[in-house]
């Protein structure tokens, strides 16, 4: 296979062995040009478990890095994304009451923070619910989400934030609060009215426009790799596919491509891509 031109990384990404097509997903993103990714862990009801303290997290994780060294096999480089996913919280609350689910994700998250401490992950993944919640799920829900600000501002690490559709940008107050730089938020699956970091799904009909502004964002598959659902959010070959064909097209510049896959998630980051 000849060496791509340039790097391509998927900000977001999910590789699932158990429910999905795990490695076979991660090699078609490398045959069709992609470099790097930034693998983030699954929800815990994925593997079936309904966790009972922070600490029943750690299976979760275990996974991640493992399926991440799978991957580096084959000659991707991976940075692992560890967190507590947002719905866990509507999950919980369900079998509990919402102090214990906090409680509950909070501990996922301290435990996350470790990984990324030790140099096993780079980034801490969290947020709030994406759809309508009660007011107690929604407050609780930016608790929690403070505590990973908190957490990240003390690792000096980024946070990946899987929220609500639009700006988000009450999350400002809150990192600056937390002692966060804004500039360490990732919004996944973003819209331009953001004021974080956006992370564009690779299909975002604004990128063009959006690089001829010379905007600070990155792009990502948010592929599930679930058999269930194949080929959901957009499949494992879309950010190199697309990256490729706006290039082709004239639609990007080759600086457009360097600052979209290397150098904003170096800098949000604190990683090294090169190729």
């Amino acid at each position: 296979m000849n060496a791509p031109p340039y790097p391509i990384t998927d900000d977001h990404i999910h590789i699932d062995p158990v429910n999905g097509r795990g490695v076979q997903a991660a090699k078609d993103f490398r045959r069709a040009g992609g470099t790097h990714i930034f693998l983030v862990s699954k929800p815990s009801g994925s593997f079936g478990i309904l966790p009972g303290s922070g600490e029943d997290f750690r299976a979760v994780f275990e996974e991640t890095l493992s399926v991440a060294a799978t991957i580096r096999e084959i000659g991707l480089t991976v940075f692992p994304v560890l967190g507590v996913h947002p719905a866990e919280i509507t999950r919980l609350s369900a079998e509990m009451d919402i102090e214990q689910a906090m409680t509950i994700m909070k501990g996922g998250l301290d435990l996350a923070a470790r990984y990324v401490r030790n140099g096993s992950a780079v980034a801490i993944k969290s947020g709030r619910p994406h759809y309508e919640a009660p007011h107690d799920i929604q407050a609780a829900s930016n608790e929690i989400l403070f505590h990973a600000f908190t957490l990240a501002a003390a690792e000096d690490c980024a946070v990946q934030v899987h929220a609500e559709s639009g700006p988000c940008a009450d999350m400002i107050e809150m990192a600056s609060k937390a002692g966060l730089p804004p500039g360490r938020i990732v919004k996944h699956y973003a819209t331009p009215d953001t004021p974080l970091v956006p992370s564009f799904l690779a299909s975002h009909p604004d990128i063009p426009e959006l690089c001829r502004q010379k905007r600070a964002f990155t792009m990502e598959s948010d592929f599930m790799d679930e058999n269930s659902r194949p080929g959901a959010v957009i499949g494992p070959k879309s950010v190199p596919k697309y990256t490729n064909r706006l290039y082709s097209s004239g639609k990007i510049t080759e600086d457009d491509i360097y600052r979209i896959h290397v150098d904003t998630p170096s800098k949000v980051y604190g990683v090294e891509i090169t190729l």
